[in-house]
């Protein structure tokens, strides 16, 4: 994780606590751990995802008490959830302002954001061409990331040397 995204996470954390202060709702272990480990890398966790890195630092937290945490960071604004075909949401902590696309592997299942700003200029062209008037949208690439790809490439190196 980079200095900044640790930096945006925080700040994301922080705002969490206001948040929960505003609204005269305690703040419990249970959220401070689940909102950590939503904001913590930048990273797109899935539930299961969440709980998973719980329990690699040693934490037990109820399936239940994560999905309502959830719902209050959701419910915050802090967090966007997404579903991206896989049967489950995965839960994005807006670390930076501004939109963003998301390429998605096929494979891995790895999320990969990336800067839409051409085709936010370029979106209210294509509407009008069309009569339409935008109003929302959302822009995911599906393919296989470079990990995946390599990883083929070196399963076909192997398979024709022992040819």
């Amino acid at each position: 994780m980079t200095a900044e995204a640790a930096a945006a996470g925080e700040q994301l954390f922080e705002r969490f606590h206001r948040w929960l202060r505003d609204r005269h709702l305690p703040i419990t272990r249970q959220r401070d751990l689940v909102s950590r480990a939503v904001f913590a890398g930048g990273e797109y966790r899935s539930v299961e995802g969440v709980q998973r890195r719980l329990r690699e630092q040693g934490h037990r937290v109820g399936t239940a008490t994560v999905y309502r945490a959830l719902d209050l960071l959701l419910e915050s604004g802090l967090v966007r959830a997404h579903d991206f075909g896989e049967g489950f949401k995965r839960f994005e902590p807006l670390l930076s302002p501004g939109r963003h696309g998301h390429l998605i592997c096929a494979r891995c299942g790895r999320v990969t954001e990336f800067s839409t700003e051409r085709f936010e200029r370029l979106l209210p062209l294509v509407a009008d061409e069309h009569d339409f008037q935008h109003q929302a949208h959302q822009v995911e690439i599906r393919g296989l990331c470079r990990l995946c790809r390599d990883a083929d490439a070196a399963t076909l190196g192997r398979a024709g040397r022992s040819t």
